[in-house]
């Protein structure tokens, strides 16, 4: 009898919000790596905004019994670790930081939309000082182009954020001028404000177009955006250029696996993709992102 779940295996799912975490999260690594190993995945990243998520991940890997699952670790570039912090930066890819993420919920566009109401905030005592790295003259701060340099010569991912469209539009362009060869646009359909053509031209480019199940209302509970996205995405970018994963695992918001898998099933069974197409987008696309 044909399993359908059997989609499943092989699956890197490379936006995972596991803890341990200042935010509330619906499971931390060790969880997160019990249910992909009962799932089949090939693995998952987990990604936090306040700290690096290397030294969770790395004692996981190492002491819990992973069965072949890979365990990958990042790091955002928010307030908590000093911003366009080169220091930072080097120390969390030397200890195996996979995607380096311009600022999330530090970003002055992230904290304007959320006001205070993002389920993803950590309990933090200090306020967010709001950041903008590129100015109205399309300026990018210079020590934001040294971190550009930086992930350019250690050849790891660029995650780009929660930045406004003008931002990540520079932040896409100087990246490639300055040699960075892996791209990660993030959600640029929820909150970035991004157009379907610079979706399209931001592919062009090189990078790879992240569509996250999380932000949809038939993917996640706290999800705000309606099928129709999904459909016109499909349009805009190439499978080719095109990223599936979860950004699950925050409290209340269910199993990342099965958010995962509810999602793909919506994907075939209403959109039309092939297993073939969900390889793509889902096994194959992440792992060349990442190099492994």
């Amino acid at each position: 009898m044909f399993n359908e779940r059997e989609i499943l295996k092989g699956i890197l799912d490379i936006h995972v919000h596991a803890g341990p975490s200042v935010a509330n999260r619906e499971v931390d690594a060790a969880d997160m790596l019990r249910e992909a190993v009962v799932a089949g995945y090939r693995g998952f990243l987990v990604k936090d905004h306040y700290f690096p998520s290397c030294m969770g991940v790395n004692m996981v890997q190492k002491h819990c019994d992973a069965n072949g699952v890979e365990i990958y670790s990042s790091m955002a570039l928010n307030n908590a670790v000093g911003l366009f912090n080169c220091m930072a930066v080097d120390a969390a890819i030397n200890m195996g930081a996979k995607i380096i993420y311009f600022p999330t919920v530090s970003s002055k566009n992230h904290i304007d939309h959320h006001k205070g109401s993002f389920v993803g905030a950590g309990k933090m005592s200090v306020p967010e000082v709001p950041v903008v790295y590129v100015d109205e003259d399309g300026v990018m701060d210079p020590a934001a182009v040294e971190v550009l340099k930086l992930i350019a010569e250690k050849d790891v991912v660029l995650g780009t954020g929660h930045a406004t469209a003008w931002e990540v539009d520079h932040l896409v362009e100087k990246a490639v001028e300055l040699g960075v060869k892996r791209i990660l646009v993030n959600h640029p359909q929820f909150h970035i404000g991004a157009t379907y053509e610079q979706m399209t031209k931001w592919a062009e480019m090189g990078a790879f177009i992240e569509l996250n199940v999380c932000v949809f209302t038939s993917g996640s509970k706290l999800g705000s955006l309606d099928d129709q996205v999904i459909a016109d995405m499909l349009k805009a970018v190439p499978l080719e250029r095109m990223i599936l994963d979860s950004d699950l695992g925050q409290r209340g918001n269910g199993s990342p696996v099965e958010g995962m898998y509810r999602f793909i099933r919506l994907l075939m069974d209403k959109f039309g993709l092939s297993e073939a197409d969900i390889d793509l987008i889902a096994k194959k696309n992440p792992a060349a992102l990442l190099g492994v």
